[in-house]
C-alpha cells in the first residue's frame, strides 16, 4: 500500500500520471511562483493586509458576474466571466481603501478591516440570493472561497499558469522600479520616479494574482500563497535578487508539492493542504535557516557566550586566578592547559585575549558611540573589526595611562 502511494506521488509529481493531472499540477505551481514573485514586493512595501483585504474584496464581484452571465444568457460559471467580476470587485475594494485612508482619519489597517468585512459580507448575501433563485450552475459558486483545485479543467488550467507566467515575467521586468519602492519610496519620489503610479501597479499584480488563484486555493486563502513564501525566503537570505528568487521557488514548490498531495487525498481540501505545504516550508525556514532561523540563531549566541567565557577564563589564568568546572575542562580539551597551567599555546591566547580585552575597554572609553554595529567586543579580535591605525593609537593611548 505505502509502495502503491509512493509510487503514484512519484508519477504525479514527475507529470506521468495523465494529461489532466500534468496540467494542474504545472498550473498550481507557475501560481505559486508568481504568488512568491508578487508577494516578496508587497512584502517588502509592507501591504500584506491590503492583500487579504483584496482577496475578500473579490466575492461581491463573483456574484455580481454570475448574475450578469445568467441574465446574459451566457454559460453557466463562464470562467472568464467571473474572474471579470472579481477583477472589477478587487480594484473597486483597493481603491476604497485607499480613499478611506487618504481622506478619513481612519488608519490603513482600519480601512483594510472596513473594506475586508463588508465586501465580504455583501458576497456572502449575494451568494445566499443566488442560492435562492432557480437558476442553473449556482452551487459551484462557494469554491471560489475555498478553491477546488481538481474540478480546473485542462484549458482553465493552461490559462492559469499562463496569466501566473505573465504576472512573475512583469514583476522581472519592473525590478529595478518596484526595488526603489519598496526600500525607499521617499527617495524615489525625490528623483521624479512616479510612486504613486508604481504602487498602482504593484498592486495591481496582487490583484492579478489574486483572482488567478481563486479557482485554486480560494480568495481566503490565497493571500498565503502572497504572502508566505516571501515571508519565508526572507530568513535565508538579506539581497533582494536572492530573496526575489528564493520565494518564486518556495512558492512553486508549494503549489506543486501541494497539488500532488490533494491529488493522492482527493478528501482533503486542496487549495488547504498548498497552504499547510507553504507553511510546512516557513516552520522550516523559521527553525533552519542559515541566515536568520531560530536554531542558527541560537548556535551563534551559543558560540559567542561560550567564545566569551574562554577568554575571560584564560585572562584569569594569565593573572594567576585559578578557574574550575566545565571551562577547565573545556581549555584542557582546546589544548590550553595541563595539569591547571596554561601551555604555550595558551599564553599566547591568554595574552592576546588580555590585550583585545585592555584595547577594547579603551575603545568604549573614548568612542563609546562609535562601536560597529557588526561587532561583537569582548569577543571579536579587535585587529579585525577596527582600522590599523585605530588600534595602534589605542595601543598608545593604553600605554599611556
Amino acid at each position: 500500500m505505502i509502495a502503491t502511494t509512493i509510487e503514484e506521488a512519484l508519477r504525479i509529481l514527475t507529470f506521468q500520471s495523465g494529461f489532466n493531472s500534468a496540467v494542474v499540477v504545472a498550473g498550481t505551481a507557475a501560481l505559486g511562483l508568481a504568488g512568491g514573485t508578487v508577494g516578496t514586493f508587497l512584502l517588502l512595501r509592507r501591504r500584506a493586509l491590503v492583500s487579504d483585504a483584496l482577496s475578500h474584496a473579490t466575492l461581491p464581484g463573483i456574484a455580481v458576474a454570475f448574475l450578469v452571465g445568467a441574465a446574459l444568457g451566457l454559460p453557466e460559471r463562464s470562467l472568464p466571466l467571473l474572474l471579470a467580476g472579481a477583477v472589477a470587485s478587487g480594484v473597486v475594494g483597493l481603491l476604497t481603501v485607499q480613499a478611506l485612508s487618504r481622506f478619513t482619519r481612519l488608519t490603513e489597517d482600519s480601512a483594510i478591516g472596513a473594506v475586508l468585512s463588508v465586501f465580504f459580507g455583501l458576497g456572502v448575501v449575494l451568494l445566499s440570493v443566488i442560492q435562492n433563485l432557480e437558476l442553473g450552475g449556482q452551487a459551484g459558486l462557494k469554491t471560489f472561497i475555498l478553491g477546488q483545485t481538481a474540478a480546473m479543467a485542462q484549458g482553465e488550467a493552461i490559462a492559469i499558469g499562463l496569466l501566473a507566467a505573465g504576472a512573475a515575467l512583469a514583476v522581472a521586468l519592473l525590478f529595478k522600479e518596484l526595488r526603489v519602492l519598496a526600500f525607499d519610496p521617499g527617495f524615489a519620489a525625490v528623483q521624479g520616479w512616479p510612486v504613486g503610479a508604481l504602487d498602482l501597479v504593484l498592486m495591481g499584480l496582487a490583484t492579478f494574482v489574486t483572482v488567478i488563484g481563486l479557482q485554486t486555493v480560494g480568495l481566503i486563502l490565497v493571500v498565503a500563497l502572497l504572502i508566505i513564501p516571501p515571508a519565508a525566503a526572507r530568513f535565508w537570505t538579506d539581497r533582494l535578487p536572492a530573496l526575489t528568487v528564493a520565494a518564486a521557488v518556495i512558492g512553486a514548490l508549494s503549489g506543486w508539492l501541494g497539488a500532488t498531495l490533494s491529488a493522492l487525498l482527493p478528501k482533503l481540501p486542496a487549495g488547504a493542504v498548498i497552504v499547510l505545504v507553504a507553511g510546512g516550508f516557513f516552520l522550516l525556514s523559521f527553525l533552519f535557516a542559515p541566515a536568520r532561523g531560530l536554531v542558527a540563531a541560537a548556535l551563534r549566541q551559543g558560540r559567542l557566550r561560550l567564545s566569551f567565557a574562554e577568554r575571560r577564563a584564560l585572562t584569569d589564568l594569565l593573572d594567576g586566578r585559578p578557574v574550575e568546572g566545565p571551562l577547565a575542562l573545556w581549555l584542557r580539551l582546546r589544548g590550553h592547559t595541563r595539569n591547571g597551567a596554561l601551555t604555550p599555546a595558551g599564553q599566547a591566547a591568554a595574552r592576546a585575549a588580555a590585550r583585545d580585552r585592555r584595547l577594547w575597554e579603551r575603545f568604549l572609553a573614548d568612542y563609546p558611540a562609535l562601536l560597529p554595529a557588526h561587532a561583537n567586543w569582548g569577543v571579536d579580535p579587535i585587529d579585525s573589526v577596527l582600522p590599523g591605525d585605530m588600534v595602534r593609537l589605542l595601543e598608545e593611548r593604553s600605554a599611556s595611562s
